[in-house]
């Protein structure tokens, strides 16, 4: 009798007891929520992102992904400065201000070059592909799921690695127990150190399908300094 109580008071002090997560598992239950039917692979979606930074004007940038062709497209406004990017295999054009011919002063003001062209690509797709984007290659999911409190609210956590060739950070994911939602997502260079950002979701828009967050605020990990928020809206909606 007395081992029974013990192990019923366990249950009901710890819901992880009886059901221990993987990080692996975990990971499934997310993509579950964000991605139900599995349309991340095959997404062709065109969406824009404001960003919204102390002491600046906003930002905006439209962009568009066809993951199966491999197109990526952005078009950025901010003042009286816009510039676009397409990137398509290995053919990348900038245009700048509506044009194609673009002097080597401007082309270093806002530098324009095709190796920032990739990184904004592999920026967008990694950061709204999330966390579907765990399944890549070279991504190391841990294999133990802990139960964290977070801005005082407590998520299941995974921690994830990458390979050396893919990159250095470390990141942290934050899901709500219930629903498997991310909720947050932080990233340490030198965890030692406590630098790198954390970044706080809220609110869902929905894309061909896929629930990703609305509204993302930054902040860096030493201090809680705010850096932005970014807010995504479909196009047309």
């Amino acid at each position: 009798m007395r081992i029974f109580l013990f192990i019923s008071l366990a249950l009901v002090l710890n819901p992880l007891f009886a059901q221990r997560l993987t990080g692996p598992e975990l990971l499934e239950k997310a993509i579950i929520y964000h991605d139900p039917e599995g349309h991340w692979p095959d997404l062709q979606a065109a969406f824009q992102v404001t960003m919204k930074t102390p002491n600046s004007s906003d930002r905006t940038s439209v962009i568009s992904l066809d993951l199966p062709k491999g197109r990526f497209s952005l078009d950025v406004k901010k003042d009286a400065v816009s510039y676009r990017y397409e990137l398509q295999g290995g053919d990348c054009k900038i245009t700048f201000n509506g044009n194609t011919e673009i002097s080597e002063e401007d082309r270093k003001a806002h530098h324009l070059n095709c190796e920032r062209a990739q990184l904004y690509k592999n920026y967008y797709t990694y950061l709204y592909g999330l966390p579907m984007k765990l399944k890549d290659p070279g991504t190391v999911i841990h294999p133990n799921v802990e139960r964290k409190r977070f801005k005082d609210k407590e998520y299941l956590t995974l921690k994830v690695e990458y390979d050396q060739e893919v990159g250095n950070d470390v990141w942290y994911f934050y899901f709500d127990p219930a629903t498997y939602a991310m909720e947050v997502y932080q990233f340490f260079h030198d965890e030692s150190k406590n630098d790198g950002e954390y970044i706080l979701l809220k609110d869902v828009q929905e894309i061909n399908g896929i629930k990703m967050p609305k509204v993302r605020a930054w902040y860096y990990n030493k201090d809680d300094k705010y850096l932005g928020t970014d807010i995504l809206n479909a196009i047309g909606s």
